[in-house]
């Protein structure tokens, strides 16, 4: 199992929470503040099994393209040694 992390700014995290859904993907997000003039961003989690994590990269790519030179997403992609729900 990994666990992908995704920081987008404010304005495009409707557009991806949007598209983790309909992808079938379960996403929890976090407010919160970053960057030059400390401004806001929301951090994603995904919770998703080894097979999912390029699909879910790909629901990243296609919700956001970049455009011009500037990256709309950051994501981190890190193993998880467990896992459960209480």
């Amino acid at each position: 199992m990994k666990m992908i992390i995704i920081i987008v700014q404010d304005n495009d995290a409707d557009t991806l929470t949007r598209a983790f859904t309909a992808g079938n993907f379960r996403v929890t997000r976090v407010a919160s503040t970053g960057g030059f003039m400390r401004s806001g961003v929301v951090t994603m989690l995904l919770g998703v099994e080894d097979p999912q994590v390029d699909a879910a990269i790909q629901v990243v790519r296609n919700a956001l393209p970049p455009s011009a030179d500037k990256k709309r997403a950051t994501l981190f992609v890190v193993p998880v040694q467990h896992f459960e729900q209480v």
